[in-house]
């Protein structure tokens, strides 16, 4: 039998004197104050923010009695500032993982030794509270926490992220106050709180005190419905009050461009409902909001004014899909949690704000609150600006997963009222925001019962949006079937195809394509799906940002840390380093793909040598009217013509053809390569991005003519073995070969190395994150990267003035039994240049040879001064087989250290795909050429692949006094296998039979430019 339980273990008191929950408002005194929509002109208001008095337990009983006393000494306490997490300002311990709870799981107990915080501080209060109350609001305090005011006791509430208020009118005096609040780590709600996050403490969102008036509203509900034709909606207003005075309510709705729309006069215990004619509809794509005005009069005399957005929009269910306004939108979405790199969980509306303008900028349109309510501006910044919410309960039992019990407490009638209780907290918040689509029961919790209940909760208190929770796996009470990560393909998981011919519901995917690190790769394949099928209502990516952790090594330099950083443990290590964008804000390449994959407007080519294309509106609701197009043709790096295109009138999700010039008439460069290219763009500034920001882009490259052949000069070779070195001289260098090693040891020139080690055969690179699941296999059954050569035959003669070599050799790894017959062949003219081939032949025992492997290519050593390059390829930014939708073919330029992506954990990176060449200058315009005879992919870097093999954080990378090139046949894809669907087939790079073949150049581009060498044959 259980003993009696701590006040923070018992599952039956979810609150104590907390108010019941209501909507997030503002009352305002009069109708000019309240259309200021600024809470300094609000009735009363003081934020409580600021610098607290603290003292930091290892348990609450070690301060039982007596913390909370009105006239106590506090001059030796702590200070801390609030909102703040208390890990993150030097107490407790920092901990991350992404399912496991840091204690026994014997609900509802809690460890003993249970951090607490104590927060101390006065305030002052000056007002006569006559026909007023005085509230005091918590936005988040994880995970439980008592209220004192005054020496007295005043509330007890948990449910970290959700607002708790208490009604302090009675313990608050004229004068000075004081208020204390003791902050549990651990509670029962910690359970209900499992979530894949840093586990963070303390009052992390802002205080408040304000009042309102007694007899105002205390709470209301606005509801739109539109009818069957989607043309004209009923307004709703119901309105819930403290006392019933026979007030009178009058309800004024001004439209978005500040016009009348009407004004009406109700009963307090009266709903409001009103048909509208026509008005205008809110979606993410054009956030309309009318602006709502609530007057409340008692006998005449005005009692208080509350504001609140409205618009119009409504969700209905239509077979197999959902419909918004009518039409069955697609989320093109982005999970969030609340982060800071600096504190925490703790996010300014500044923040929040400034993360919606990036998404909007990068396509983005729908954001699930991963896994709990966020702040209330969230939601006032989504509704203005135009995002899609799925508002998710702060609920996650993750860690009963691993004991067999996934069910254990969502399906235990003992836990029913804390289920439930969180999202009745959540919908009576946020129900007037138009940005929320859906209720989302909350994530990794198993089903049972008590998600039942919850769903039926839901619906009863808003029967107008939809229910969620991707762990209803049958959809048995939710309005939409939800999966995560479910794969594109695979022989024995769940994949998409088995939901396209299952689902009788709509489905998204409220997690997919996981940015952790390097990649995902994919997105276009899923992409085309959602467009494919209507029940596939689109997805969101995990996740928005990298939640590393600021730190600064002893030099200076600012890095980021993660799990397993503060000696916490179990920890998932760098697993929430997972982001579109990274720690410092900037952005992932990640999210350029994205941007791309989703962007508003597709353009396909038709018939690109008549000018022929295939516009296609990829907005639900948008015509095209706000861009431009801007056509441009290129000649390599060369601006031909550009010119600007009337985009045809194509309304939301309609396709239309276009016929453009596309320069057909050119005379063209023999080896050059032709460019048309699309740039949509702004034609004014809106809220979230200035005119003239680019939203979608296309490429096509026009047909050209052959490259011309290669003209070598004219010399003579002279060669010349010392030891095991054959050196090969001409006018103004000398190659070496290594005669035991059958390799080019160096190229040197006019006296200086150009080429500190030349081209060798290599098929590892730094592990990704994405190939955490390959790596146990690569390492210790393939032993993939130790790989060794085994020189059979080399063979070399001068014929015909040009010196000949050729090396036969075997490369396989350590213990295995299947390996590479390989052929290096270079050929050397008067003039210096390099023909460069290697042959391989996949040999051995090829059943024993794994799926994938990393790489097959070449990689060198080259003079450190050789820091600028420029390629024809996809660019500018980095791009790997199955992730180079936002990169387009053409010629770029970016020094060595720009070609690098920074990556919170250092990996693979930098790759630039699809080339035909590339150069590498130094800044006496010196360089190299690798000109190939197909296409190659290349990286170029200060660091070797072992060093970001090694490397736990970015400072521990040195740079290298040379420069790393590899130049690579074929590169595996990325997947994002850290976190779902691995490398697609066709994009795996396969134990296979190869040729890379290329030309290596010297010039001095003074003389000459990289362009012009490139339209020359290998």
């Amino acid at each position: 039998m259980m003993k009696k339980l701590k006040r923070w273990e018992n599952i039956h008191t979810d609150g104590i004197n907390r108010l019941s929950a209501r909507a997030h408002f503002i009352s305002y005194p009069s109708l000019s104050a309240a259309e200021t929509h600024d809470v300094a002109n609000s009735r009363y208001y003081q934020n409580l923010n600021g610098i607290w008095k603290f003292v930091f337990l290892e348990a609450p009983e070690y301060w039982p009695d007596g913390f909370y006393d009105d006239d106590l000494d506090t001059k030796v306490w702590d200070e801390i500032a609030v909102p703040g997490n208390w890990q993150m300002q030097g107490y407790g311990k920092m901990h991350y993982s992404d399912l496991w709870y840091n204690f026994p799981i014997i609900p509802p107990r809690v460890p003993t030794e249970n951090p607490t915080g104590i927060y101390r501080r006065e305030f002052e209060f000056d007002r006569n509270l006559d026909e007023e109350q005085l509230i005091l609001r918590f936005n988040g305090v994880d995970s439980a926490f008592e209220l004192y005011v005054n020496g007295e006791f005043a509330g007890y509430s948990k449910g970290a992220r959700i607002q708790s208020e208490f009604d302090i009118t009675k313990l608050c005096r004229q004068g000075a106050n004081t208020m204390t609040v003791r902050v549990f780590q651990w509670s029962d709600g910690t359970y209900l709180e499992d979530q894949d996050m840093w586990w963070l403490s303390g009052i992390f969102r802002e205080v408040e005190l304000y009042t309102r008036p007694v007899s105002g509203l205390y709470d209301f509900t606005v509801t739109t419905e539109f009818d069957r034709e989607w043309k004209n909606a009923t307004l709703t207003v119901l309105a819930e009050l403290t006392e019933q005075r026979n007030q009178i309510i009058t309800y004024e709705l001004i439209d978005p461009e500040g016009k009348p729309v009407f004004i009406e006069e109700k009963k307090a215990n009266e709903p409001l409902s009103r048909y509208i004619v026509s008005p205008l509809k809110w979606s993410a794509e054009q956030p309309y909001l009318y602006n709502l005005y609530m007057t409340v009069m008692e006998d005449g005399k005005m009692i208080e004014v509350v504001h609140q957005h409205v618009g119009f929009r409504s969700i209905v269910m239509a077979e197999d899909t959902f419909l918004v306004n009518g039409v069955a939108i697609k989320f093109k979405g982005v999970n969030r949690h609340d982060y800071n790199p600096r504190t925490g969980r703790v996010v300014t509306r500044e923040e929040i704000e400034r993360d919606i303008k990036i998404m909007k900028q990068n396509n983005i349109n729908a954001i699930r609150t991963a896994h709990y309510p966020n702040a209330p501006y969230l939601y006032d910044l989504c509704d203005q600006y135009g995002l899609y919410v799925i508002d998710e309960t702060d609920l996650e039992c993750h860690g009963f997963e691993l004991t067999g019990r996934y069910d254990w407490i969502s399906n235990d009638s003992d836990w029913e009222t804390a289920y439930v209780s969180r999202i009745e907290r959540m919908i009576k918040r946020d129900k007037n925001h138009p940005c929320i689509i859906m209720w989302s029961l909350g994530n990794e919790s198993g089903f049972g019962d008590n998600f039942r209940a919850m769903a039926k909760r839901a619906k009863e208190m808003d029967p107008t949006r939809l229910v969620h929770y991707e762990g209803d796996f049958e959809a048995e009470v939710t309005d939409v079937y939800s999966t995560m990560y479910t794969w594109l393909d695979h022989k024995e998981r769940r994949t998409m195809d088995q939901v396209i011919e299952k689902s009788k519901k709509p489905h998204i995917l409220c997690e997919y394509a996981h940015a952790m690190g390097n990649g995902p790769g994919n997105l276009k394949e899923y992409q085309d799906l959602f467009y494919k099928y209507d029940k596939l209502q689109g997805g969101f990516v995990w996740e928005w940002f990298d939640h590393g952790i600021e730190a600064v090594a002893e030099d200076g330099t600012v890095y980021y840390q993660y799990g397993g950083d503060f000696g916490d443990d179990p920890t998932n290590g760098n697993f929430c380093i997972d982001g579109l964008i990274m720690p410092d804000g900037s952005l992932s390449p990640s999210l350029y793909e994205y941007k791309k994959v989703i962007e508003p407007v597709q353009t396909e080519c038709i018939d690109i040598e008549k000018g022929l294309f295939r516009l296609m509106n990829r907005y639900d609701f948008l015509s095209l009217a706000h861009l431009d197009l801007t056509c441009s043709l290129l000649e390599d790096d060369r601006l031909v013509d550009s010119f600007d295109v009337e985009l045809p009138k194509l309304a939301g999700r309609e396709v239309a053809e276009i016929h453009l010039p596309v320069g057909q008439d050119i005379e063209k460069v023999c080896g050059a390569h032709y460019y048309f290219v699309f740039s949509y763009k702004l034609n004014q500034d809106t809220p979230w991005a200035p005119k003239g920001h680019e939203l979608a882009n296309a490429s096509f490259v026009l047909p050209g003519k052959s490259k011309s052949p290669k003209a070598h000069g004219d010399g003579e070779l002279l060669i010349k073995k010392e030891g095991a070195l054959l050196n090969v001289s001409g006018t103004d260098f000398t190659i070496t070969f290594d005669c035991v090693k059958g390799t080019l040891k160096q190229v040197t020139r006019n006296g200086k190395i150009q080429i500190e080690k030349g081209p060798k055969f290599n098929f590892w690179r730094a592990p990704i994150d994405n190939d955490m699941y390959l790596l146990n296999d690569y390492r210790t059954k393939y032993f993939m990267h130790l790989g060794h050569e085994i020189v059979e035959d080399i063979r070399y003669e001068l014929k015909n003035g040009v010196f000949e070599w050729d090396t036969d050799a075997l490369y396989g790894t350590t213990n295995s039994s299947w390996y590479y017959q390989l052929n290096y062949q270079y050929r050397i003219y008067p003039d210096g240049d390099i023909l460069c081939s290697i042959n391989g032949i996949a040999s051995g025992m090829k059943e024993n040879a794994p799926v994938m492997i990393p790489r097959l290519g070449v990689n060198m050593r080259l003079n450190k001064e050789f820091t600028n390059s420029q390629w024809r390829g996809r660019g500018p930014g980095e791009s790997y087989v199955d992730s180079k939708q936002a990169n387009h073919l053409g010629v770029y330029r970016q020094t060595v250290d720009e070609l690098f992506t920074n990556y919170v954990k250092p990996q693979e990176n930098g790759n630039r795909s699809d080339c035909d060449w590339v150069s590498i200058t130094d800044r006496q315009s010196n360089g190299l050429i690798f000109i190939a005879d197909d296409q190659f992919d290349f990286s170029a870097s200060h660091y070797e692949v072992s060093d970001l093999e090694l490397a736990k954080h970015t400072v521990d990378l040195k740079p290298r006094d040379y420069v790393v090139l590899n130049i690579d046949y074929k590169q595996n894809g990325l997947g994002s296998n850290s976190c779902g669907q691995d490398q697609l087939e066709k994009y795996r790079c396969k134990f296979e039979d190869f040729t890379l073949s290329f030309r290596i150049s010297s010039f001095n581009t003074k003389n000459t430019t990289a362009v012009v060498l490139g339209r020359e044959q290998s």
